[in-house]
């Protein structure tokens, strides 16, 4: 299994749990109400499932949907990441959004480089 697969399969899992964790969690539905943010936390978690989905569908059936699939699974950690940031939330609570948001990126600069055959070694 290369280093793509691993990001991939990781990313998909934990946005798996964390989109489900979205309809059903009593600690996400309250942290959607400190965010400010409570009428979006449905749609992130739908969000957060597409994406799991597209990672894997997009990592065995197609390159543009995986690249597709990270790209918006980035930007919506990267939206996460500016959220924590803005409510004043520290570094250590904002890190998972922004490590997510990394995970991502690197899935979908691989990925990128995949589709165009350009080596990024």
């Amino acid at each position: 299994m290369n280093l793509l697969s691993v990001l991939v399969w990781f990313s998909s899992i934990s946005f798996l749990y964390f989109g489900f964790s979205c309809f059903f969690s009593k600690f996400i539905i309250s942290e959607f109400q400190r965010y400010g943010l409570p009428k979006y936390r449905k749609l992130t978690g739908t969000l957060q499932l597409i994406g799991a989905v597209g990672l894997l569908l997009g990592l065995y059936k197609s390159n543009v949907l995986l690249l597709i699939a990270s790209a918006g699974l980035f930007l919506l950690m990267l939206a996460g990441f500016i959220v924590r940031i803005k409510i004043k939330d520290n570094f250590f609570k904002s890190s998972p959004a922004f490590i997510f948001a990394v995970i991502n990126a690197l899935i979908a600069v691989k990925t990128y480089f995949l589709i165009s055959g350009v080596s990024y070694n």
